[in-house]
């Protein structure tokens, strides 16, 4: 396998121990209640300081990769994330686990700002995303089947957590210790489509907020709405993420042909749906659906973000601004959903997150469109006045690689400047017609 189609699994692994904290959200949130004897807001706040410390992290290190090197930036990130989930998983003081998971809320930013820096990097960021996505994913519906049948307590998801993060060691050894060559700054230091990239990250930071707004209290809204237990509970959110890797995979192998527009715009719009009936569950069955329906949807939608941050510029910056953005939504995720459910319940907090997912589905469509290129359909490339672009090519013998394939950005007109010569020539074609222009020098002409 060439190193032009090879996965970059370093990365994947790094994304992978980054994004598992989210992940386990729901889990870590719940136990935190009933190890700790914590109220359901005491324990979002717990989680909601963790994915904010993720988000400064990015913010404070989105620029600073290149100038202290991947590798010691993401090794640096993995001791903190071990040593602070370690240490809130050992400790049954409320100050220390409140210390530590805020620790391992920033090592686990910061390992996963390396790797979106890196995906930015890559000639494919889409795929490299979506494999991050399978990878946890995978990992985080194992923890959650797992997880139940090893007794209760409050240190388990946030050991685990931590045992990730050393596993992923090794994989450091990959890493640059200098910058990337596409991470390296070239030129002026300004980001590069400044307004689309500014509603892009605030539309995210929305986005994410009301995603994990019901994913922080979907463990509350099986056990108490939906009258499940907890074993039954993990094993539908396992389902659900297994679920999501199939979306995952569709999304890769779909990857660019319908552009990102219609999975960000439309895939918002149904999550909306999943997450009205999710809070709306009565029972096992709509509970069910609705968590799985929205499971699969999320990391479509999310590896579609991911790529379309990463488009915006080839050193990462918005990719990882993008990435923070989403984390600091992620992190008033929990804080706010247990506000919305105390105040109007949970199916009045789906209906209000719903509407507000409905709102922004607009201009995440709207930045997609104007930033990703209108895609080149069967006819709509046509020489002026003549046929169609691909037909011309198909007529003359054009060869395949010549025409840019079904979904391709359309590539820009480039005016040439013409020298002296080539003037006179088009204008004596013009004069004369091509014929006569064309012609061969007579005797009498030498």
């Amino acid at each position: 396998m060439s190193s032009r189609t090879a996965p970059p699994w370093p990365l994947v692994a790094l994304f992978t121990a980054g994004y598992l904290a989210a992940y386990l959200l729901p889990t870590t949130v719940g136990r935190l209640t009933s190890g700790l004897g914590l109220t359901a807001t005491e324990a979002g706040s717990i989680g909601s300081a963790l994915l904010l410390s993720s988000a400064v992290a990015g913010f404070l290190l989105a620029a600073q990769v290149h100038r202290v090197g991947p590798r010691r930036l993401a090794r640096a990130g993995i001791l903190l994330a071990a040593a602070g989930y370690g240490t809130a998983a050992l400790s049954e003081s409320i100050p220390v686990v409140v210390a530590g998971a805020v620790a391992g809320g920033f090592g686990s930013g910061t390992v996963t700002t390396v790797a979106a820096t890196g995906i930015a990097a890559q000639r494919d960021p889409h795929r490299a995303s979506t494999l991050g996505l399978l990878g946890v994913s995978a990992l985080a519906g194992v923890v959650y089947l797992t997880v139940p049948h090893l007794g209760p307590g409050h240190g388990l998801p946030l050991a685990a957590i931590a045992l990730t993060a050393l596993l992923v060691w090794p994989a450091t050894g990959r890493l640059s210790t200098a910058a990337p060559a596409a991470t390296t700054p070239r030129g002026t230091g300004r980001l590069p489509h400044l307004r689309s990239g500014l509603v892009l990250a605030s539309c995210i930071l929305c986005w994410s907020l009301a995603q994990n707004s019901l994913w922080g209290v979907s463990g509350r809204i099986g056990l108490n709405q939906a009258h499940l237990t907890e074993v039954t509970v993990g094993v539908v959110f396992a389902t659900a993420l297994g679920a999501g890797l199939l979306g995952v995979i569709g999304a890769g192998m779909l990857g660019p042909r319908l552009g990102r527009a219609l999975p960000i715009g439309a895939g918002t719009a149904l999550i909306a749906g999943c997450i009205a009936l999710s809070a709306r569950a009565s029972g096992l069955g709509t509970f069910a659906t609705g968590e799985i329906a929205w499971n699969t949807l999320y990391p479509i939608v999310l590896s579609y973000l991911i790529g379309l941050a990463a488009s915006l510029d080839q050193r990462g910056r918005w990719a990882v601004l993008v990435g923070s953005a989403s984390s600091l939504g992620t992190a008033a995720g929990p804080l706010t959903g247990s506000v919305l459910s105390a105040q109007a319940g949970f199916p009045g907090m789906g209906a209000i997150l719903a509407t507000g997912l409905l709102a922004i589905a607009l201009p995440l469509t709207a930045v997609a469109l104007h930033t990703g290129g209108r895609p080149l359909l069967p006819g709509a490339v046509r020489r002026r006045g003549g046929a169609p672009a691909a037909v011309v090519a198909a007529a003359t013998g054009t060869p395949s690689g010549a025409v840019p394939p079904v979904g391709a950005p359309e590539q820009p007109v480039v005016e040439i400047p013409l020298d002296g010569a080539a003037v006179a020539a088009r204008q004596a074609y013009d004069t004369a017609g091509p014929r006569q222009a064309n012609a061969a020098p007579g005797p009498g002409d030498r």
